[in-house]
């Protein structure tokens, strides 16, 4: 199995690491060419890209490919758990679509997948993918123990699992917010899906029906973000959908910010799953939210602080390290953790669709801005861990 791998520092602890009786190193230095924009001319010009095509064996092109010449039966993409690394296995990956098909067709092509993490206490040690696998580690030692039970005797007591579970969906709800706060205060996005019943259909509606539902959103802020200060609300019309939209004018983290609610924004995928977020949350019951462990117990005024703190508690006593680069990992580590055939996970690269494949491929790679500003907007909220 032939293993490419990002950088020279990388690809050094790879060589000292690897079993030399069946795996192969191939260093890349730097990006490779995007060949979705290039012309074959130039591709062939490039230097990295003329190393992999000697390094594989096959050839190139229509006339020239031949896959019974490839010299592995594996070919493994090696890339930090980075936006880097991301950006360099998209660009290999547009490489073996465009140019080597059959590659993919027939099964050969993987991705390694390196931990981001490690997290070590005391003599125990223990790799992770990514964000979201640190937090379900935390999350899981957080609750250990742990029970939350909101005001009242009718309220249900959450340990174990469901503890678990409940955290994860705060956290969700957080990320969300998170996304739409470049466009939005997140902090009257939230107030619209916890006090207010504004639908697309109340829109439509006389601006009257409105004000009952602006007054329950100013009660809720004015609750649960003391600190933010004066805002403006104002209700136009929207002639594109013969209703109204709500433009709100608040200062958030010290920027002024503008918040647009209109009919595509209470109808869009985020403010749907926010929806349904807050009606899990409203079940657990009324605040304060008491957190016992160990005959000792803490309220908190919103769940979003009880999920702070779990997480804080699971880091407790923790070490942990965020690898910047598969360089940072000695040869060891890289072995135990991506190239140990036993104990590695490997993704195998395939193609469902060939039409839709083409699509994404020309979207996302291609020259057009307009439709890749587009596709990411729309597949924005699918996205579980972003690192920037």
């Amino acid at each position: 199995e032939l293993y490419i791998v990002e950088g020279d520092s990388a690809g050094g602890s790879a060589k000292q690491g690897r079993d030399k009786k069946f795996q192969a190193i191939l260093p890349l230095k730097g990006k490779i060419l995007n060949v979705e924009k290039a012309r074959f001319d130039k591709m062939l010009s490039s230097e990295e890209i003329r190393t992999l095509i000697t390094a594989l064996g096959t050839s190139i092109g229509e006339q020239e490919f031949d896959l019974s010449k490839l010299r592995y039966h594996s070919i493994i993409l090696l890339a930090d758990a980075d936006v880097d690394g991301s950006h360099i296995r998209t660009l290999l990956l547009t490489f073996f679509y465009r140019q080597m098909k059959p590659i993919i067709e027939n099964g050969h092509l993987y991705i390694g997948q390196p931990p981001l993490y490690r997290v070590q206490k005391g003599k125990t040690e223990k790799y992770l993918k990514d964000e979201a696998a640190l937090e379900d580690y935390l999350i899981d030692l957080g609750v250990e123990g742990v029970k939350l039970k909101a005001k009242g005797k009718a309220a249900r007591e959450f340990s174990g699992k469901a503890l678990a579970d409940l955290t994860k969906k705060l956290i969700r709800f957080t990320k969300i917010l998170d996304l739409i706060r470049h466009r939005r205060d997140p902090r009257i996005v939230e107030a619209l899906v916890a006090a207010a019943g504004i639908d697309e259909k109340m829109l439509k509606e006389a601006k009257t029906k409105l004000d009952n539902e602006l007054d329950k959103m100013a009660a809720y802020l004015k609750k649960r973000f003391p600190e933010m200060g004066d805002f403006i609300v104002d209700v136009a019309k929207d002639p594109e959908h013969m209703s109204h939209k709500i433009i709100y004018e608040s200062s958030y983290l010290g920027f002024p910010q503008k918040t647009v609610i209109t009919w595509e924004f209470i109808n869009s995928p985020e403010v749907q799953e926010l929806k349904k977020l807050m009606n899990v949350f409203e079940q657990v019951g009324e605040p304060p939210f008491v957190i016992s462990h160990d005959e000792v117990s803490r309220p908190f005024n919103t769940l979003i602080e009880a999920k702070n703190y779990l997480l804080e508690e699971g880091k407790k006593g923790q070490y942990i390290q965020r690898y910047k680069g598969l360089g940072e990992m000695n040869p060891a580590q890289l072995w135990e953790t991506t190239m140990d055939p036993k104990a590695r996970r490997l993704l195998k690269v395939a193609i469902e669709d060939v039409v839709e494949a083409d699509e994404i491929f020309s979207i996302l790679m291609g020259d057009q801005v307009e439709p890749r500003r587009e596709f990411i907007e729309k597949n924005a909220l699918q996205v579980r861990n972003l690192d920037i």
